[in-house]
């Protein structure tokens, strides 16, 4: 969503009359890393609004995104989505606009805002808006018909590792080598956003009654594990990552995550293998983004991208995510977590009311109990 294609306002004009719109005026949106984004004001607007967003998909082909077309039009009616016009000067039904060997579309723009901070409200609706589009996208089938292939991220992996300090290298590899050893073959899949972060979601922010409104950028999605995409969401909704004067910091709330996760359940629930193999996927999710932002700055380099108009996240940010999740994963291959109910009538009668062995079952099981404020989850290292 930051700017790399120039075109200008006759190209403008004239693409958008293919969707049947007037155009006015364009204005770039900065946010963002991989495509050129427009807001689109047309004849109609008044006091400087804008009714559409105008992007050029500068690495995904234009076939991959008639795909995310069909999509959005799937979720249209269940979820706040924004589905691509179909053009008007066709003999059949398109969305796509084919320039320089790239893709265009023209959505609605979708009301709200993107959150600054996220609430533990926030993340329970988002929770459950994830567990929504995976129940509904089951629909599309077989779905890697309409899923884009996944990146090759091993690939970015074994080429950044050359230059990574040793620590950041094994750190990479431990949880690469985690990941793969998961009884993945278990682990249910279908089409996944792949995502969503909160800035490509949109809110109703009245303060103590924020309503999710609309979710944005489906360029990526592409056939894997749900538990993958739980993951991916909760990494960024769940953290709070501190700004330049703040030093950079990341913060990691599990309080959100058990609410996220409450949400999803409320719409699909979890296996238990998915619920093993959660502590992992945070930090392999975690690791990917790291490679992303790693790979953006490589993409950047390569093809002479400069300018103000080019953002460019930190990828230490999701290296410490990585590593604070991957301290869990390791705590927790000796650790066994007991909740316990602590309000009988002396210390002897203290009840054990589940083992569990990561930190986030017990959480869950804790807040499903009537007055999860009478239980306490209590850590113990095996063998001790």
């Amino acid at each position: 969503m930051s700017v790399y294609t120039q075109l200008t306002d006759d190209q403008f004009a004239t693409f958008c009359h293919r969707f049947g719109v007037a155009f006015a005026r364009a204005i770039p949106i900065t946010q963002g890393i991989k495509n050129s984004n427009w807001f689109i004001q047309t004849t109609d607007d008044v006091d400087g609004a804008h009714s559409y967003v105008f992007t050029l998909f500068e690495e995904r082909p234009p076939e991959d995104i008639e795909k995310m077309a069909v999509i959005l039009n799937q979720l249209d009616g269940k979820l706040p989505v924004a589905a691509p016009l179909a053009l008007v000067d066709s003999a059949e039904k398109g969305y796509v606009i084919r320039y320089d060997n790239k893709a265009i579309t023209l959505v609605p723009c979708l009301a709200g805002l993107h959150p600054e901070q996220t609430t533990q409200a926030m993340c329970h609706e988002i929770g459950a808006a994830l567990a929504m589009l995976h129940e509904t996208l089951q629909a599309l089938q077989p779905a890697e018909e309409y899923g884009v292939p996944l990146y090759p991220w091993s690939e970015v992996r074994d080429r950044e590792m050359q230059f990574m300090p040793g620590d950041e290298a094994k750190l990479m590899s431990d949880i690469w080598q985690s990941y793969t050893d998961l009884p993945l073959a278990t682990l249910p899949k279908g089409l996944c956003h792949l995502d969503m972060f909160a800035d490509n979601t949109l809110w109703d922010l009245q303060k103590g009654e924020e309503r999710l409104t609309g979710l944005l950028d489906f360029t990526e999605v592409s056939v894997e594990h749900y538990v993958m995409d739980i993951a991916i969401t909760i990494n960024d909704f769940c953290t709070t990552w501190g700004m330049a004067e703040q030093g950079e910091s990341v913060n990691f709330d599990r309080s959100k995550m058990a609410a996220f996760l409450q949400g999803y359940e409320s719409k699909r629930t979890l296996n238990n293998d998915e619920k093993r193999a959660l502590p992992v996927m945070l930090a392999k999710a975690a690791v990917i983004f790291w490679l992303l932002r790693l790979n953006v700055i490589h993409y950047n380099r390569t093809e002479g991208r400069t300018g103000d108009n080019i953002m460019v996240k930190n990828p230490d940010l999701m290296k410490r995510l990585a590593a604070y999740h991957w301290a869990h994963v390791e705590k927790a291959q000796s650790t066994v977590f007991v909740l316990l109910d602590n309000e009988l009538s002396s210390p002897k009668d203290t009840q054990i009311v589940g083992v569990f062995s990561n930190i986030t079952q017990a959480e869950q099981a804790r807040d499903k109990l009537s007055d999860s404020s009478h239980f306490a989850i209590k850590e113990y290292t095996l063998d001790q």
